[in-house]
């Protein structure tokens, strides 16, 4: 070290510039401060930055930097984008994709450097941002700032920057089952905990080891809750095996989400004899409702009925709901941290919070935000249970809708399919693991016949690749493996399956175009549209009209009339149409294509457009037990950005053979005076109907959440007038609320006009 030091002090003295230290990343030569450094009676001050903290990835982190010989952190207070992205290039990295306040990657030791900082973005170093000067600030480590980094390197930067981690941090733990049953049973509940020590795995002191210890673990494995386990059995195995005791000490509050932000104790001397009386830490963890492994233990461990996840593509992650009176409504993310997310996340029979992420990060929610400023101190076995401000319209938007992600058990799913084939990694043919008669295991290929959006979603879940884009029936311009025989057919998931193995399929195969080029293949996507039906406006715009028939032959044309109109005495009499307007929302976090490209849309001559997709939207009337008396449907004559909220640039038009969509933010109006935008309801009798309205009805076009594609509203016809009211989204009120759907009181709506 000594020689590196004089090194060093050499090599500054003769070219004026910096060079890393030995043992700790900094910022790259080309990238320092162009004003003068504090000087030191050593020398030049030199800073060092590095990422620190958990549960992250390799670009992201909490902040820290060496200053005066010291490592310390950045407060919240005052950050911004702009100084996320001066700190990532000092890191080695070309800019920021965000930041993260409240010590969202756990709470740091030591100095806090600085506070107040202020950059504009462009400075090459942070020592010239404004600020309060070094080790001047009034924050504590509940404070600490952290940077997301986008995951592509300076060019020339060639320091490796490896995350500078103590030896004896815990970054990766596990549980080791003993049980020879239990190896093979996913997921793994129960076993001894071992931690990750250079190349190999590591066992903890089981002295002082308490209950809350186990929480913590549990929570880390996906768990809710830990159990007692029977420890003699492990110890006569522990007994025979050659034990490296990594850390002789543990003491978790049982609210840490990490088992690295509890006290820990390190073993320097003899490792394989510092647990004397002892023996290795066990835990045995009890698994949520969509993990255990008899349905009567799925019954017993129901999670709650007051919160959901709603937008994510993976189980554990969403955007949080929460149930108030009857109605499901969002929280605001003001004060969002890992101990509320994993408050969440437990209760809904998942283990504690791997992220807390604020802005909509997981699409925009509906109707009311319930909870502001939510405060868990990580035990509440309830979201309810924690502190919370009731919200008012000028505190919140849905811009700000909290989300979570969830630590969720291993299954090793992804083992068992694969996609080859594509241009990148999201895209490709199917291939899945097949279990042949005499019990070889080879890779074969998924006939493409029925193969649509929902079998590409359980497919891009069970690969971690986020939404299906599409679920492609041919794939023969995608070269695959040399795998070239159907293993699989017939399949049909309803899209909420974890693996494509839970899905129907035949039992032995059947296809017809058996050829490697018909074949399933999927395009995923990290991100997904997401429409949502204005249902209040539904109700407001809601009225009959008496339509002559020499009036309609363009939508006869088009099939917008019930079959009855063949019959009809053209040009003459009328058919009687429920007309109202449809104004959609695209509330996800990507624009809202049609599968179909513009080569392929279809020119309708009689009402002089082109549409983009033959079925956009179904329009039914049913009765309260199902059964439908009449129906419409709409082709999408145009996708266009009709308005779009505040701030939010409109993208596509129709107008001169336009680009057709729904930019995010943005949202397309289909006039309740435009053809085909009713139910012929003719040939109805009077009586109480329900309304529905679905869009996208077909999964033609990939969406982070299906379930608020239907609208419904109570309807009271007597022959001469409609009554429409309680219009809402399909899964905006509870069960109970639900049940009693057709029974809630009318007003009077419209006439005929």
């Amino acid at each position: 070290m000594e020689l590196c030091h004089w090194w060093r002090h050499i090599v500054v003295f003769l070219l004026n510039a910096w060079i890393p230290s030995c043992f700790a990343q900094t910022t790259p030569p080309a990238r320092t401060s162009p004003t003068p450094t504090p000087q030191t009676a050593e020398g030049p001050e030199t800073l060092k930055f590095r990422l620190s903290g958990f549960p992250r990835k390799h670009n992201e982190g909490r902040i820290e930097v060496f200053y005066k010989g010291e490592w310390g952190t950045i407060c919240d207070d005052d950050f911004s984008l702009a100084n996320a992205h001066v700190l990532c290039r000092q890191l080695g990295f070309v800019s920021a994709t965000g930041w993260a306040h409240s010590a969202k990657y756990g709470k740091g030791t030591g100095k806090i450097w600085l506070d107040n900082v202020q950059c504009s973005g462009s400075e090459r170093s942070v020592s010239v941002c404004k600020s309060r000067g070094w080790g001047n600030s009034d924050c504590t480590h509940d404070e600490d700032a952290g940077v997301i980094c986008k995951d592509e390197r300076l060019p020339g930067y060639v320091d490796s920057n490896v995350i500078e981690v103590d030896e004896n941090k815990v970054e990766e733990v596990r549980l080791r089952p003993v049980f020879t049953l239990a190896t093979k049973r996913m997921p793994v509940t129960e076993g001894m905990v071992e931690v990750k020590n250079k190349d190999g795995w590591a066992q903890i002191c089981d002295n002082g080891w308490t209950p809350k210890n186990s929480r913590v673990v549990c929570g880390m494995m996906g768990f809710p809750h830990e159990k007692k386990v029977n420890k003699n059995f492990y110890k006569l195995y522990a007994e025979r095996q050659k034990n490296h005791f990594l850390v002789h000490s543990v003491a978790c509050l049982g609210t840490e989400v990490h088992l690295a932000a509890c006290p820990l104790e390190f073993n320097y001397g003899n490792a394989t004899e510092s647990c004397p009386g002892g023996m290795p830490a066990v835990v045995s963890c009890v698994p949520g409702p969509l993990y255990a492994q008899s349905s009567a233990m799925r019954k017993k461990l129901k999670s709650a009925s007051t919160i959901r996840l709603k937008g994510g593509a993976q189980f554990g992650e969403g955007r949080v709901e929460v149930l108030k009176g009857s109605e499901w409504g969002t929280i605001c993310d003001d004060r969002w941290n890992l101990l509320s997310a994993s408050v969440v996340c437990r209760e809904l029979g998942f283990g504690s919070a791997k992220e807390a992420l604020t802005g909509a990060r997981m699409g925009q929610g509906l109707g009311p935000i319930h909870m502001n400023e939510v405060q868990c101190a990580g035990h509440e076995r309830s979201l309810w249970n924690c502190r919370y401000k009731n919200i008012t319209a000028e505190d919140c938007k849905h811009t700000e809708d909290a989300s979570v992600r969830c630590n969720v058990p291993y299954m090793g799913y992804e083992k068992t399919v694969r996609i080859l084939g594509g241009r990148t990694r999201y895209e490709g043919r199917v291939e899945v693991l097949h279990t042949e008669t005499n019990g070889t295991l080879r890779w074969g290929l998924i006939c493409g016949e029925g193969w649509g959006t929902e079998e590409a979603m359980v497919v891009c879940r069970q690969l971690g690749l986020g939404y299906a884009n599409h679920g492609l029936q041919e794939t023969w311009y995608w070269d695959s493996s040399n795998v070239t025989d159907m293993v699989m057919s017939g399949v049909k998931c309803t899209g909420d399956e974890m693996s494509l193995s839970h899905c129907q399929h035949h039992r032995t195969v059947s296809c017809q175009k058996a050829a490697a080029r018909f074949s399933a293949g999927v395009i995923c996507s990290e991100t997904a549209s997401d429409l949502v039906l204005n249902a209040p406006l539904v109700q407001q715009t809601t009225y009959i009209e008496d339509r002559p028939l020499h009036m309609l032959y363009c939508a006869a044309e088009e099939d917008c009339l019930s079959k009855t109109a063949a019959k009809a005495n053209w040009p003459y009499g009328h058919r009687r149409l429920l007309r109202f307007s449809s104004q959609i929302h695209n509330i996800g976090r990507a624009d809202f294509r049609p599968k179909a490209g513009r080569h392929s849309w279809v020119w309708h001559a009689c009402h002089g457009h082109y549409h983009s997709m033959d079925i956009f939207t179904h329009y039914d009337l049913m009765t309260a037990n199902g059964t439908k008396v009449a129906e419409g449907h709409k082709a999408s004559f145009c996708l266009e950005d009709s308005d779009c909220d505040e701030g939010v640039s409109k993208r596509y038009e129709c107008a001169n053979f336009g680009e057709q969509g729904i930019t995010v933010g943005c949202w397309d109006l289909y006039r309740h005076d435009i053809d085909c935008q009713w139910i012929d309801i003719t040939d109805v009798k009077p009586g109480n109907y329900i309304l529905q309205v679905v869009i996208n009805p077909n999964y033609e076009v990939a969406e982070s959440d299906f379930t608020n594609n239907a609208m419904k509203c109570n309807c009271k016809y007597d022959g001469h007038r409609i009554w429409v009211h309680n219009c809402h989204i399909g899964d905006a009120f509870s069960e109970e609320a639900e049940k009693k759907f057709e029974k809630y009181p009318g007003q009077l709506n419209n006439q005929i006009s």
